[in-house]
């Protein structure tokens, strides 16, 4: 792999691949080796941009160095996922726009991490490309340093490799971790979850990085849009600009309503009897799986989320995927996030606040179901809103079972 950015600050493989008059070289060969360093050096100050006070030294080591002060906490856990931005991936390389894709990758890390309560601290990212290029990779990593700073999290090193061969020239992967942390007990998660509890969902204005390899089979293939075509008819941009919109990083929303609500383990007698004196008590984080694959995560064996369909209006580009490649409510229910991006379990005399907290930090929130008694299932009921009767509102439900994300 060359340019190396070893897993740490990114650094260049300034290594003389030179060899004598008509003989082999790493260009030759397909690796460019002045292209990695010349993208190295314009990536410098978006990397600088994210840092946070613990971040010691700059790019161009084989480690990123992060000062965790354990002196700010009482019992910290670490949390870390990893993640990349799937298919839609495709949709950037055929368009040539790749400013926006690397806040997905973000998002889709410190999302999940959030779902314990945890804030995120530091990202590592990997591009892999076939051929190197210093304007595209540029662009990408500039939208993950966007991402950080949404996120409040460093851009602490990562990886640019070129794999001649193995993906034609423009096409590129993008994958990173991250890590955060959040005191032991005030951890989220299915065990805080009681019968009575509200689910208050986060809107999503679009798939946000899910589900587009069907996106693309139906709208680009079955139907032949082209991606310079309206979004749909009437529609005042085009499919491109509805397929590249950049995810929505929830995490400091998120973060603002334990805040402000709270999410500590109950204690004594309340501990006991499996109760939490927190409002907020699980979040998931719908990605690949939809409400059913990732609801159902965090809701108990003795329990069911049922969700209203008729709380929020999904937006339009589902409706379109729904109609132009005839996909029944099951298979969308289970592929794309239908408009909620996350949804947090509170308790439900704070619902209210909950939706108010999270929508003082930006991001707007319904209440959308209950927990009831049940089996562990989620089970999406009512009827879309506004959407007439062409898709009846039947009762979807799921077991919960984690599918991959990304696709």
């Amino acid at each position: 792999m060359s340019p190396r950015t070893p897993a740490g600050p990114r650094g260049g493989d300034t290594s003389d691949a030179r060899s004598a008059p008509g003989g082999a070289t790493y260009a030759g060969a397909g690796v460019d080796i002045a292209a990695g360093d010349a993208a190295v050096a314009r990536i410098g100050e978006l990397v600088a941009s994210t840092h946070r006070p613990e971040v010691l030294g700059g790019i161009g080591g084989f480690g990123g160095s992060f000062a965790f002060d354990p002196t700010r906490y009482r019992a910290p856990v670490l949390v870390s996922s990893t993640d990349g931005v799937g298919t839609k991936s495709y949709v950037a390389a055929a368009t040539g726009r790749y400013g926006t894709i690397g806040v997905d990758l973000v998002a889709m890390c410190v999302d999940d991490i959030v779902c314990v309560g945890a804030e995120p601290l530091f990202l590592l990212d990997y591009v892999t490309t076939g051929k190197l290029d210093p304007d595209q990779m540029e662009e990408l990593v500039s939208g993950v340093a966007t991402g950080c700073r949404a996120a409040g999290c460093a851009l602490l090193g990562g990886e640019m490799a070129e794999h001649p061969g193995s993906l034609p020239p423009g096409e590129f992967d993008l994958a990173g971790f991250t890590v955060g942390v959040v005191e032991r007990d005030r951890m989220l998660g299915r065990e805080r979850v009681v019968v009575g509890d509200v689910l208050v969902g986060l809107l999503s204005p679009g798939l946000r990085c899910n589900g587009y390899t069907l996106a693309r089979h139906v709208l680009l293939e079955r139907a032949g849009l082209g991606l310079d075509d309206p979004a749909w008819p009437g529609a005042p941009h085009t499919l491109a600009d509805e397929l590249l919109a950049p995810s929505v990083v929830y995490a400091p929303a998120v973060l603002a309503a334990l805040r402000a609500l709270g999410s500590a383990a109950a204690t004594g007698a309340a501990a006991a009897a499996g109760a939490a004196t927190g409002a907020v008590h699980a979040a998931a984080h719908v990605t690949g799986g939809g409400l059913p694959g990732n609801l159902g995560r965090v809701i108990p064996g003795g329990a069911d989320a049922v969700v209203d369909r008729g709380a929020w209006e999904e937006p339009r580009i589902f409706d379109e995927i729904r109609r132009l490649g005839d996909v029944d409510e099951a298979e969308m229910a289970r592929v794309f996030n239908l408009g909620i991006g996350m949804v947090l379990v509170v308790a439900a005399a704070d619902a209210a606040r909950a939706v108010d907290a999270l929508g003082a930090a930006g991001c707007p929130a319904v209440v959308m179901g209950r927990v009831s008694e049940g089996t562990g299932r989620v089970r999406l009921e009512g009827t879309r809103p506004g959407r007439g009767t062409g898709h009846p509102g039947a009762t979807h439900t799921g077991d919960g079972a984690h599918t991959g994300d990304g696709t």
